[in-house]
Order: structure tokens, then sequence, then C-alpha cells
């Protein structure tokens, strides 16, 4: 290949890019146009319930009785909850409840009421083999512990930026002049981490969005080492999250799909490490790899001085189908190989999870109505699992059942 066709290229590769960026910007303007802003559905009274953990005829009985706030009433007289109802119902069931934390279960504060008891529990989600249900994972598991009542910080740690659009911030319009998490950890002048978080449109959550600019720390970081100003790079995350420790109880860190200085920073961070698993064999065998080349890379920097230890460290099965036998066995293998650092529940494969996507929404943002009634149940009930065994984790990592 001659410069011309090569400089050829390069211009084709580029139009591309700008063409599918602005049908992209596009669609999303049709989707949630400019002057409006992407707002969390209603929730039935059972779908409330549920998330408070309690019986949707004690929701009626609070409506009747004119405590808490006052749902919105179909034409049929069902009661519909906003997210902001259900966090007034979650801090008005919290004052009477039968021990702290049963409707507000995040960290507690000292004694004295300086600092928590608990600390901040940082999962990184992670696997370097692109389609394995990550960033699906990552976003799903962010919006369940919110709406449950954690506080969560959520940060898109990959450059493709997919949990950034799935809340619907468009990387190439929206983050121009940064915004993303390598504000706050790159090497010259960085800036306070509050200074790129985002409210979200759920009570709870807040957002770092990601784009390529990600990019510039993996590019960066070899020169700095080069010249001596490095530091301990791998700290850099974690010292950025220390900055915004009190606000919050839970980081879920959506990692880049590779092994580079991203992912090795927010391994250094995390109090959880959570690999997604697809069970097929090409999979496992690129999840061989990864292990491998993860421990190698974790004695280097404990060797640093670096504590490499984390409160659990767990597998999860992602898109997963019970009814494909040769699945069937490589979950068979690795249950038996890894016992129970295999969560119990598996993230089923569900059009419901990929039709959401196209719409950049989770299965929490989704209509119940746009999908059959089983096919929705399924897909929410395996999530829903999932997210709450994760959060059974947390509690048992605080010393609470």
């Amino acid at each position: 290949m001659d410069v011309q066709e090569r400089e050829g290229l390069n211009a084709v590769i580029r139009q591309h890019s700008e063409q599918l960026a602005a049908q992209l910007h596009a669609q999303a303007e049709s989707l949630f146009p400019p002057d409006a802003s992407k707002e969390m559905r209603t929730f039935t009274s059972g779908e409330a319930a549920s998330l408070l953990g309690v019986n949707d005829s004690y929701l009626r009985k609070l409506h009747l009785e004119g405590r808490g706030p006052s749902p919105e009433l179909t034409p049929g007289n069902r009661r519909h909850y906003s997210v902001q109802d259900i966090v007034e119902l979650r801090h008005l069931l919290e004052k009477t409840a039968r021990k702290p934390g049963d409707y507000l279960p995040g960290r507690r504060r000292a004694p004295d009421g300086d600092g928590y008891t608990d600390r901040l529990q940082i999962i990184g989600v992670m696997n370097f083999k692109g389609g394995s249900g990550k960033t699906t994972t990552s976003a799903h598991l962010a919006q369940r512990l919110a709406l449950t009542g954690y506080r969560v910080l959520a940060i898109d740690l990959d450059p493709q930026a997919s949990m950034t659009a799935l809340h619907g911030v468009q990387p190439e319009y929206d983050l121009r002049d940064g915004g993303t998490l390598y504000d706050a950890i790159r090497y010259d002048d960085p800036v306070p981490i509050a200074e790129v978080i985002r409210k979200t449109y759920i009570p709870g959550l807040d957002l770092i969005p990601g784009n390529l600019e990600l990019m510039e720390f993996e590019h960066e970081t070899p020169r700095a080492l080069a010249q001596g100003n490095a530091g301990l790079f791998f700290f850099r995350v974690r010292e950025a999250l220390a900055q915004v420790d009190a606000d919050y109880d839970v980081v879920v860190i959506d990692c880049p799909p590779q092994l580079g200085f991203l992912t090795m920073s927010a391994l250094s961070a995390s109090t959880g490490v959570l690999v997604t698993i697809h069970p097929e064999m090409l999979d496992v065998m690129s999840m061989s790899q990864f292990l491998r080349m993860t421990a190698d890379l974790m004695d280097v920097i404990a060797e640093s001085g670096a504590d490499m230890s984390h409160d659990w460290m767990r597998y999860l099965l992602t898109r997963y189908e019970p009814t494909d036998a040769p699945q069937n066995r490589i979950v068979a293998f690795l249950r038996t190989m890894y016992g129970d650092k295999v969560l119990n529940a598996p993230m089923l494969k569900s059009t419901a999870i990929s039709d959401a996507g196209l719409t950049n929404q989770t299965l929490y943002e989704v209509e119940r109505s746009a999908f059959t009634r089983s096919t929705y149940d399924r897909a929410i009930e395996s999530l829903n699992a999932v997210n709450d065994e994760i959060a059974q984790l947390i509690q048992k990592t605080w010393g609470r059942r």
C-alpha cells in the first residue's frame, strides 16, 4: 500500500467516523431532544413495594392514611410511584424500622458521627475480552443498588463509553472539553474528582462518564514512568476516589476490555472484583490468559508496596442459556473448579436486555409493556438475583447479615 492509498484510507475512516457520530447524535436527539433530559419511568405499586422490601398492601395502607408521597393514579385507579416517591418512602419507613438499615442499607456512621464504620465498597467489573457482558453488568448493578437505597457512583473507565451512552450522555458531543476520570488522574494539573461527577435521573446514582480521552492515561503513563514522574501510578484512581469517600456507599467501575494501566489502577483501588464470563470455550480460554496476566501484574504492584488484597472476588456467568448443552458443561466445569467463587445467580441471555439497549436504556428503565410478560419477567428476575447477591456480599463485608 503506497502513501496515497494510506492517506486515502485515513480520510475514509475519518469520514465514516464523523458520519456515524452524526447519525448516532441524530438518533439520540430523536429519542431525547436537546431541551429534554432523560427521565426514569414510574413504577407500579408492586414494583415499588418490591424495591422497598414491603408488601403492596402496606403501601396501599400508607396511601390511604395520607402518609408519604401521593402516587400517580392511572385511569384504572392503579398506583404508580416515581423514583423520588420511592426515596421519600424509604426515609419514612426507616424512621419506624425494627433495626437501622432495613430501608437505608448503606454505610453506618461512626458512633461519634465522624466518618463511617464501614469502608467504601469499590467494585471493579472486568474482563479483557469484549462481549462478556461487562457494561451490561456494571450499568444494571449500579442502577439496582441505587434503586434499593445505596448511594452509588458509577465510573465509565472504558474509552468506548457504552455505560455513558446508556445514561443519556453522548461522548462525541457532550464531552468535547473533557469531563471523564482522566481529568482527575492525569499527571499534569489533575482536577478534583468532584468536578467530573454528574447527577443522573436516578436519585442516589451519580456518574463519571467516559470517552476516548481515557486512552491518554494509557499513553502518558509509560512516558511518565520513563521520566520518573509517574510515582505509584496504580494509586491514582484510589487517591481520586478518596476525595469523595464520604459521599457514597458503593462505587461501580466499568473497566476497559484490556489489561492496561487504567484497569490496573482500578484493580488497585477496588475492594471487590467481579469477573464476567460468557460460558463459551473460547471465552474461558481467553479468561485463563487474563487471570494469568492479572496475577503476574498484581505481584509486580504488590512488590512496590501496594496492598493488593480484596474483600471478595467473584465470577459472574453472563449471557447464559440454560438450554445450551455445551454451555451447561462449561458452567459445571467452572463451578466444580472455583466453587463459591462463582456467583450462584447467572445473568441469562435475553432479547429484553439487548432490545432495551437499542434505545440506550437498561431493563430497569424500559417500560414493562414493551415486552411480553414472560420475556420481561425472566430477564428482570435474573438481573435482580445477580445484583442482590452482590448486595449481600457488600453487606457481609460490612459485617451484616
